[in-house]
This record gives structure tokens, sequence and C-alpha cells, in this order.
């Protein structure tokens, strides 16, 4: 479905029940699974269906048998109400039920809701049981190839120019937080719509918040990661050069012209593929960490030469020719001093963050 058409079916929608109402949405440093049970997470309060007055689905939920790998983070792009009473998040959550309908959708597109005032509703029927269960998962309808693999959270709002109420994002991190124990989805893999689909959701705050909400998660969870920049189709810089000389050092063929294009996106969905991950043309914080590799003096390639161009790129002194010699090693620890990293002029992982960052 177009996700552009359904905002704005839901934007009218909202807007019509206020009316109604004035006349009368990096990677652990360690393996995952020790680090998801590091620090338990207790289950924020959730309004079931039932709480808020849902309709039945009008056709049977579609209860997947595999876990959801990723969060995707949507805003309504509705009013920023200054309403953030209970009752207000149950209309709201009956609102965009009916919104949905009306777009043909069996039931709410999104796993959960999150209001202005910091309620947790379920969306989509049966999404609550299934994340208790933290086997299966709930088929939705809120981001266009990734609703069998994404539980979808809208929150309450527009984030195109303002953030989110503390209440809010709050109750954010603590959903975010118990869904990913639940399903032992790293903290890393938490998206915006806009990741995925042409849209501007989750509103450019709120998405510029999402390296925050990785880290507030972690740290919920007891956990470290490495957070690394989401880089993906439409980007252009040197970062994006970086990835693709990246990208030509684990054997893919691509052009390092700086450009993320579709051939770009082939290069990193079949690298995805070829290390178990999932091939979605998207580089994250899972990615990043596959793809890099550690180079000193004496090693020569196109891995090299991306950590070369990072760091002509921010000023120092090296030829990107992709021939690690004693320039670049100077300037690495010049690079590393200046980050308040181990200055080794070795470049590993926390190294290669600090260029791509």
């Amino acid at each position: 479905m177009n996700s552009f058409n359904r905002r704005d079916v839901l934007r009218l929608g909202l807007l019509a029940s206020a009316s109604a109402a004035l006349a009368g949405c990096g990677v652990p440093l360690t393996r995952v699974p020790e680090q998801l049970n590091a620090l338990a997470v207790a289950a924020p309060g959730i309004s079931t269906c039932a709480a808020w007055l849902a309709q039945p689905a009008s056709s049977p939920i579609v209860m997947l048998a595999a876990r959801p790998t990723r969060i995707l983070v949507h805003h309504t792009a509705s009013a920023n109400t200054s309403d953030l009473s209970q009752a207000q998040a149950f209309s709201l959550a009956r609102t965009i039920q009916q919104s949905h309908f009306s777009r043909g959708w069996i039931d709410t597109g999104q796993q959960f809701t999150v209001s202005r005032g910091g309620y947790v509703l379920e969306g989509r029927h049966r999404s609550l049981e299934a994340a208790q269960g933290g086997t299966g998962h709930v088929q939705g309808a809120h981001c266009d190839g990734q609703n069998d693999v994404a539980v979808g959270i809208e929150n309450e709002g527009t984030y195109m120019t303002v953030s989110p109420p503390a209440g809010q994002y709050g109750a954010l991190v603590s959903l975010c937080a118990w869904l990913c124990q639940q399903y032992g989805i790293p903290a890393t893999e938490l998206y915006g719509h806009r990741d995925f689909n042409a849209t501007d959701c989750p509103g450019d705050v709120l998405y510029a918040k999402l390296p925050q909400l990785r880290s507030d998660v972690a740290a919920r969870l007891g956990v470290q990661l490495r957070i690394w920049p989401t880089t993906r189709t439409g980007m252009t810089g040197e970062r994006v050069r970086s990835a693709q000389r990246l990208l030509l050092a684990a054997g893919q063929t691509v052009s390092d012209d700086g450009s993320y294009g579709s051939g770009t996106a082939s290069a990193v969905s079949a690298f995805q593929g070829g290390v178990g991950l999932t091939p979605d043309g998207l580089i994250g914080s899972a990615t990043w960490e596959r793809l890099i590799r550690t180079v000193r003096r004496g090693d020569s390639g196109p891995a090299v030469k991306a950590a070369q161009g990072q760091l002509a790129a921010r000023g120092y002194a090296v030829t990107v020719d992709g021939a690690f010699g004693p320039a670049t090693e100077s300037a690495v620890k010049s690079f590393q001093t200046g980050k308040a990293l181990t200055a080794d002029g070795i470049v590993g992982p926390n190294t290669w963050l600090a260029l791509e960052s």
C-alpha cells in the first residue's frame, strides 16, 4: 500500500475525529543472547485491543512462526494534541483502525501505538499475545517490504520540526527495550519508516533521534554497543564511497563513485545474503560490523583506500592509493588521538566507527 496515501487518510480521519469531539507510530560488542540477558526488562503497561474497544479484524490475523528481526518507528502525521489523557489515546487507536479499514486493510496496520501522553496500546489484534510469547509475529501493514519481519510502532503526532513529549519518548524506549528482549532483536535494529519506503515518516526530528533511541534502549537492556550511521539508497558522499570500497574488498562488484544507487544496493544485498544477514540493501549497524575489516601498515587494497578516503576527507595528508604506508599510519594515529582512541595506527572497529560517523 502507498504509505503517503495511508497517512493522508489517517490525518483526515483524525481531523474529523477532533471536530466531532469539539462538537460533542551498533551492534553489541559481545554476543547478542548474552547481552540481552544482562538486564531483565519488565513489560510496559499495554492496553489491549479490547481495552480501547477495537472492532474485530475483518479477516483472520496472520500469525507468522518466525520472530521479527527489527523494529520500525513511525509517526501518525496527525496533530500534536495537548490532550495527553488515556481517553485521547483510546480515541486515537479507534480512529487509526477506522482509517486503516477504509484502506481495505483487515485491521490496524501497526502492531503497537504510543500516544503523546505516553500510553502504549496494542494495534493489530494478537500483537501483544505474539510479543509475550516471543516466538511468533503478527503480520502487519505498516511498511512495504517489511511487514513480515518488522514490528511497527506508531507514535502519535507529527515530528518534522518538534520532538515527541518526554513521556511519549520514555514510553517508546520502554516498549522497544521490552520487544528487543522478547524477540532477541539487537538494540541497533531500530529504524525509521523512511529507511525502507519513500516517505518522510517518522519526521525529521524523530528520525534524527533514532541513534539516541538505540543507545537508550541498549542502556535499558544493559547492553554495550557500537551505533553505526544508517546508510541507504539516495545518499551520497565519502561514507557511501567508503562502504563501496569495503564492498569491493569483500568481493562485490560495485563502482566507488560515492552515490548509493541501485547497483550499490544490489551489492549490499548480495553481501548481506553471503554473511547470513537479511538482504535488504540497507547498511545498518549489523552490516557495518560485517563489512569493515581491520587494516594496518603493510596492507593494501580497497579497504585501505576506504580508510584513506575518509582521512583525506578530514584534511589529513594521505594519498588515496590503497597502500598502507608510513604516511597513512601517521594520519591514523593523529586521527585516533583527536578522537580519544588508542593511537596504535591500526584501523580497527572503533576507529572505523569514528571514521564513518
